[in-house]
Formats: structure tokens, C-alpha cells, sequence
């Protein structure tokens, strides 16, 4: 995996910014960051298990009665079709009458992860240095109550989810992300098509990055990692899949050239 640190990440910004962290575990994300005043930093991230602490997915069973599912429900899911199955666990949650505010009164309660909100909360003060983006399988509906309760949302750039809106009759209505061609992703979103497009707009628009740093946890964050170049950093959260498929590449993937660090919470970023 090498021995990069998270310690040494903002090390330069906050010399630039003077700035003072509110704790040592903060100096994190950029090992080989060579600062310079005309090229900000990227910082992508995702969301379930990297910004708060669990799967909002899931967490939403809480709000089924019983807080549990019907097995031939659960049973239904289809490797490759998550978005599928989610669509169905919404349908059902609307059919036994949990109303919008108590789902949401359930979400805003996920917990984030470990130093995660101060980390947001420094990128938020110090915006003239990092664009930071969400490119999350989740839903813009659970991804936006929950930074808005925390009062983080306008401190990202970008969040690239699926569309879920709520129909009259109060049921949660989700829909894919796009459509792509990739063999490795969820046919709903492929994150990779969605990193190298925000790039490639953001440098038609004359902003380029000089590192870009990825945050994730899941299987399909492998697939963007593999379009970051030397001198940027993947940040797999152990003991995830993310963690142990960049400790054994698998072999359909061409090659991983971003450095890779590991990670369990913002305050404890060394491996």
C-alpha cells in the first residue's frame, strides 16, 4: 500500500491560509501536494461509509415496520441492480404509509464518520484552495437532508447522485444517474465517466487541479481510482472493499498509478 500519511495532507494549505487545526489527525490527504496559487486541489468523495458512517440505504430500514424488511423483498435483489432493489424498498415503505418527514427524521440521524465534518468544515473555509465534489450511489434526496442538518452542504462544489423525489401519493421515486457503457460499474452509475467529465468541463472552463484526492470505501470506487494519475491519492477506508481490491488489483482493471493510502477516521489517517 506504501506509507503515505493523511497527516501531511492540508500541511500546505494551512501554512498558505494560516490557519491553525483543531487537531494533528487533520493534516491530511496530500503527501506529494506541490502548491500553487493558480491550481486548486481536488478532494472527491464519497458518501455512504466515507462521509457519514453507515449505508443510508440501509439505515432506512429503520423507518419499515418492525424496522425490518419482508425476506422475499430482501431475496429480490440482483447482483448489479442496487438502484432496482431500492426502488422496490421505497415502493414498500410508501405502500405501509412512512410519510416523508419520518423518513427524513430517520436520515438526518446517520452518524459521520470519525473528524469527517471537521475536514468538511476546513475545505468550507478554505474554498479559495480545494473544490470539493460527492459522487455517491446513494440518493439526492438522503445526501441533501443529511449535509443540510449539519449545515455542510455549500461546501461542495458538486453532488453527483440518483434523482429521488418524492410523488404525491408519497412514495420515494428514484431514478438511475445516467446511462454508460462500463462493464465494471452498476448499470445506474458509473463513477469513473462522472470524474473524468466533471474534469474534462472544468478544464474547458480554464480550471485545472494540481492533485486530485479520492475518498471511498466501496467497490465501485475502483473504478475512478484507475483514472487518477501519479500524482494524486486514492484513500481506501479499511477493511471495505476498496481497501483490499487496491491490495490485489483485479486483473480486468488496467493498472492503479495514483499513490493509495489507508484509512479508519479523518483523526487516525496513517496505515
Amino acid at each position: 500500500m506504501g506509507r503515505l500519511c493523511w497527516a501531511h495532507f492540508l500541511n500546505r494549505g494551512f501554512e498558505t491560509c494560516g490557519s491553525t487545526l483543531p487537531s494533528q489527525g487533520l493534516r491530511l490527504l496530500m503527501r506529494y501536494k506541490s502548491y500553487s496559487a493558480a491550481m486548486k486541489t481536488l478532494l472527491v468523495m464519497d458518501f455512504d461509509h466515507t462521509i457519514i458512517d453507515d449505508n443510508s440505504d440501509t439505515w432506512i430500514v429503520k423507518c419499515a415496520p418492525e424496522k425490518k424488511l419482508p425476506q422475499e423483498l430482501i431475496d429480490s435483489y440482483q447482483k448489479g441492480k442496487w438502484n432496482e432493489y431500492m426502488g422496490r424498498v421505497f415502493k414498500y415503505l410508501g405502500d405501509k404509509s412512512v410519510e416523508e418527514g419520518e423518513i427524513k427524521k430517520t436520515m438526518i440521524k446517520m452518524p459521520f464518520t470519525e473528524g469527517m465534518l471537521e475536514l468538511i468544515n476546513f475545505i468550507g473555509k478554505n474554498k479559495d484552495l480545494y473544490d470539493c465534489i460527492i459522487i455517491s450511489d446513494s440518493n439526492t434526496a438522503f445526501i441533501d437532508w443529511i449535509l443540510k442538518a449539519a449545515n455542510v452542504d455549500s461546501v461542495f462544489d458538486k453532488v453527483f447522485t440518483n434523482p429521488a423525489v418524492f410523488s404525491r401519493d408519497g412514495f420515494l421515486i428514484l431514478e438511475g444517474f445516467h446511462v454508460h457503457e462500463c462493464d465494471h460499474c452498476p448499470k445506474n452509475l458509473c463513477k469513473k465517466k462522472v470524474l473524468v467529465e466533471f474534469i474534462d468541463k472544468q478544464s474547458q472552463k480554464g480550471v485545472k487541479y494540481s492533485q486530485i484526492n479520492y475518498i471511498g470505501d466501496g467497490e465501485n470506487d475502483f473504478c475512478p481510482i484507475t483514472s487518477l494519475k501519479k500524482n494524486d491519492v486514492a484513500f481506501a477506508r479499511k477493511g471495505f472493499t476498496l481497501y483490499k481490491m487496491l491490495s490485489e488489483p483485479p486483473q480486468e482493471f488496467v493498472p492503479v498509478e495514483s499513490s493509495v493510502v489507508g484509512w479508519t477516521s479523518v483523526f487516525k489517517m496513517c496505515p
